[in-house]
């Protein structure tokens, strides 16, 4: 047991997690839910709200791993009953009951339950997906602190694989005949292309994957090693590749039908794919069993070797490893709130607008779904690029993070000016630019937040700087674009709005939102200069040397 008590198995096993939990899959059983329960549209966007709300508010998920992954409770007596684990246990729980609940309401095991309580429950399923984020995040910055970058970025990236992933499985069809394919039957048994059924394997799947694996979720405290990068990029390449490839698919898909023993050949493929990271695992274990350990006295977070004048120590103290209060009550942390405002808000808005617009400007039903799952393709792309160009600028060039931020939300301003220029193909374009820099903020803002605020209570922190997604989303996506189109689709055909002035003001309104998450951006890349060149960078010289 002891041999996968270590960071790289820790790595394998969170995105087997990462990837399994399917918490953005509503647009495909909301029809049936819809239809069984006898909502209305508004009643089904006010369920949908409680299931976006549940997937990003994270808070309670980062004060549980901070209690029980603290110094005090894994040294005292009661230390078996600490752990990330914990954290992926009452996930499980959560996710388990919210969509058993609700596949008991759909498939008319239960009477139909009042809507609050679908609410209720609709919240509990996704808000279990923020344990198990939390858990392999957090984890992955505290096994590889000076890598954080590329490792927050390859979690995230696992996150997004999952909703890819499941639209595989959910509609493959003609299974029969693969008996020796154990996860295909088990999938054909449980689904069977049944919207019903597929809520039902939302409440398993998760949960199996976790549990049989919650025990390898470890804190590693072992030194990182020159050899750490290496690795972790030939994770960043697994990555790459299931991303070029569904990139591919997603593309063939549009000129030619897949038979059915090319599905089953392209699931068992994605199958390899995943479990291929275990290998890279084994590798870089057999690697350090042959490398000469670091000594063990050697301590990278040793701040007394740093610059120790008065002000430098009262610096120190004011920005390491405070608590969420002391956080909020920093300036720091206002700004990097409202740079997420404006960078996760308007790119939500774009993603959930982005049918829509595709239909104001005439795009065919083929082109529309290729934009959406390009977009899809782009976020991931993002995400993984975001960590590892700001490990690279901070490595390199000793470049603060933020910096970068500020780029990406510039580059996103101009993605949405492409977008409401209205030109041929400007959707290809704008989203492209939208997607790449939404994506690298998700990356970003977990290790800026790590750096800023330390490692401590950094669950906490991050996971309450996320609630910004849902409150610009509400913002752009309800208060700016929805308003906008209903009022320029008033006296056209069934208030539907078609041309680019749909869009065009609401876009041109995100573009000055995201110049101005660029200049909050660069306002704490300015703050936060000495504070890297202090203690960040000099930390990661000291131990990497």
């Amino acid at each position: 047991m002891e041999m996968l008590s270590n960071k790289w198995i820790t790595t394998v096993v969170s995105i087997w997690i990462q990837c399994s939990v399917g918490a953005y899959t509503f647009s495909i059983y909301s029809p049936v839910l819809k239809s069984t329960q006898g909502y209305d549209q508004s009643t089904l966007d006010t369920v949908s709200v409680f299931m976006d709300f549940g997937g990003n508010l994270g808070v309670l998920s980062g004060f549980l791993y901070t209690a029980v992954t603290s110094r005090r409770h894994l040294s005292s007596g009661t230390s078996r009953f600490c752990g990330p684990w914990v954290v992926l246990l009452v996930g499980a729980i959560q996710c388990f009951t919210g969509y058993l609940f609700i596949w008991a309401a759909v498939s008319g095991l239960i009477s139909r339950p009042p809507v609050p309580a679908m609410c209720f429950f609709m919240f509990l399923a996704p808000h279990g997906a923020t344990f198990f984020n939390t858990v392999c995040v957090v984890c992955g910055v505290q096994n590889f602190s000076h890598h954080g970058g590329t490792i927050v970025g390859i979690m995230k990236i696992s996150f997004r694989m999952r909703l890819n992933i499941i639209f595989v499985l959910f509609y493959m069809k003609s299974f029969n005949g693969l008996s020796g394919a154990l996860a295909v039957q088990a999938f054909d048994i449980l689904c069977k292309d049944n919207p019903t059924n597929f809520i039902l394997m939302l409440a398993l799947l998760p949960n199996i994957v976790s549990l049989s694996v919650m025990f390898l979720v470890r804190i590693d405290e072992s030194s990182s090693t020159v050899d750490d990068k290496k690795h972790l990029n030939a994770f960043s390449s697994i990555s790459l590749t299931i991303v070029g490839y569904r990139m591919m698919t997603v593309i063939l898909e549009n000129f030619i039908t897949f038979p059915s023993w090319a599905q089953i050949s392209s699931f068992i493929l994605l199958l390899l794919l995943l479990i291929s990271p275990l290998g890279i695992a084994i590798n870089a274990l057999i690697e350090d069993s042959k490398r000469n350990k670091i000594s063990s006295e050697e301590n990278p977070l040793e701040y007394e070797q740093l610059p120790s004048t008065s002000e430098d120590k009262m610096l120190l103290q004011n920005e390491e490893d405070m608590n969420l209060v002391q956080a909020m009550g920093s300036f720091d942390f206002w700004l990097l709130f409202v740079a997420m405002v404006c960078g996760m808000g308007t790119g939500v808005a774009t993603i959930n607008n982005m049918s829509q617009m595709g239909q104001s400007l005439g795009y065919k039903t083929k082109e529309i779904n290729s934009l959406v799952a390009l977009l899809s393709i782009w976020n991931f792309l993002g995400r993984l690029g975001g960590g590892y160009l700001s490990d690279l600028l901070l490595h390199e060039r000793r470049w603060g993070r933020p910096l970068l931020m500020a780029i990406t939300q510039a580059t996103m301003g101009i993605g949405h000016i492409i977008i409401a220029s209205g030109f041929s193909g400007n959707l290809y374009f704008g989203s492209f630019l939208v997607g790449i820099c939404f994506g690298s903020q998700w990356s970003l803002m977990p290790i800026i937040t790590s750096e800023i605020f330390g490692v401590l209570h950094m669950a906490t922190i991050f996971n309450t700087i996320t609630v910004a997604s849902p409150i610009g989303s509400y913002i752009f996506s309800v208060r700016i674009i929805g308003y906008i189109y209903d009022k320029e689709a008033i006296g056209e055909e069934n208030n539907h709005c078609f041309g680019i002035h749909c869009f065009r003001l609401s876009f041109l309104i995100m573009a000055f939102v995201a110049f101005l998450g660029c200049a909050v951006a660069l306002i704490l890349f300015f703050r936060t200069k000495r504070f890297y060149h202090l203690v960040v960078l000099r930390r990661l010289d000291y131990s990497l040397r």
